[in-house]
């Protein structure tokens, strides 16, 4: 018998709330394949399952506020017989608060459900609840009744509800910051920081990218941050100190680069889901996946994994137009890269003075796992790697 146990997605989460199962009783499940849709302070979140095996109970409710660690369900192992398996006591629900609601409007329509559930996208029940609409009362327009972002909307305006009417908006956000403070706080309180930078010149990556986005239409060109990221991932490999977990006392490295990136949110707060495996990608394949990522977080829909598998972070904060940026490390992770804006500066260069544009790259890392020594040669490999954009 395996016991499905809702996952820690970050340092910052202690419980979630389940919306909805992706599979019954009966199915075989794989690994890696969505079983759930669990609400955290930050985003609804796509739970992968880590085992095969087939679905023997569901143990939560939709709808049902759990802490991290409770079994949701178990999964029969091959060759295990529903008949002669030993049936798992449901735990107990966290106390919940009654969730606000509108009036249904006139023109709205239940759909019935589909196999005993509402189909509806984790990006359209997350507006519904940031709204206070009840799902249940709008008619789906999608495939097979599916409620769709527009039937929320829809709905919210028939009832004349507005995110500012609603308390739901403001207590998420007021949520997520907790969780950021809360996290943040851990980090400062048991993480010994140590803060290194490092001016990097910019002008090969620059022209080289320039030369990379002629002739691609916008929607498929290249950013300066898939260049970064990717540098910062073969830098790694050669200083694998940088990239991993402290758990239990004790430094604990990764196989490979599972790049947290620092995404900021529409309705305020951070999440940094993980682009897996940047070091073994093409930089075309890390745009699309950048995108993606950014896409899916700002909609709330975000995959377990993305969640909880983060190595290392990298922030830019280039765009909000600062110099430099010193993070803070989420734990249990052991360093952060950031970057700021890239400016033209007066460089010193084969003896001569010229202008070139330079980013600051800033290194924040863990004192129980490496040294300034360390750190300072890892950002001159970073260096060094940005002035060979062709090899990365």
């Amino acid at each position: 018998m395996i016991e499905f146990k809702l996952p820690s997605l970050g340092a910052d989460m202690d419980e979630g709330k389940l919306l909805e199962w992706k599979v019954r009783p009966g199915d075989t499940v794989k690994k890696g394949q969505v079983v759930a849709i669990v609400d955290t302070s930050k985003a609804a979140v796509d739970v992968e399952s880590w085992s095969e095996g087939t679905v023997f109970e569901l143990l939560i409710e939709p709808g049902e506020t759990i802490p991290v660690g409770t079994v949701m369900a178990t999964l029969l192992e091959a060759g295990e017989r529903p008949e002669t398996a030993q049936r798992t006591p449901r735990p107990a629900p966290a106390p919940k608060p009654a969730a606000p609601t509108v009036a249904p409007a006139a023109t709205a329509r239940p759909t019935p459900a589909v196999a005993g559930r509402r189909r509806i996208s984790p990006a359209a029940r997350k507006h519904a609840e940031e709204l206070g609409v009840d799902i249940e009362t709008i008619a789906g327009t999608g495939p097979e009744g599916a409620v769709t972002l527009a039937d929320v909307e829809q709905a919210a305006a028939a009832a004349k509800v507005s995110p500012a009417k609603t308390a739901a908006a403001p207590d998420k956000a007021a949520e997520m910051r907790k969780a950021i403070a809360a996290a943040m706080s851990r980090s400062k309180r048991e993480i010994p920081h140590y803060y290194l930078s490092e001016p990097v010149p910019m002008r090969r990556a620059t022209e080289w990218l320039a030369k990379a986005n002629e002739g691609r239409p916008i929607t498929s060109r290249l950013l300066m941050a898939v260049l970064q990221l990717k540098a910062v991932a073969l830098a790694l490999r050669k200083f694998p100190e940088m990239n991993g977990f402290f758990r239990d006392g004790a430094f604990q490295p990764a196989a490979s680069a599972h790049i947290g990136v620092a995404i900021s949110l529409r309705q305020g707060g951070l999440i940094a889901p993980a682009i897996h495996d940047v070091g073994e990608k093409t930089l075309e394949q890390l745009m699309l996946d950048l995108t993606d990522l950014v896409k899916r977080a700002r909609a709330g829909s975000l995959r377990s994994s993305e969640m909880s598998d983060p190595t290392i972070t990298v922030t830019n904060l280039g765009e909000q137009g600062v110099a430099a940026v010193y993070g803070v490390i989420y734990p249990p992770q052991v360093a952060l890269v950031g970057f700021g804006r890239i400016v033209e500066q007066p460089w010193a260069e084969n003896g001569a003075l010229t202008v070139v544009p330079v980013v600051t790259a800033s290194l924040a890392a863990d004192h129980r796992v490496s040294d300034g020594h360390r750190g300072a040669l890892f950002l001159a490999a970073l260096r060094d790697l940005l002035q060979q954009p062709e090899n990365l």
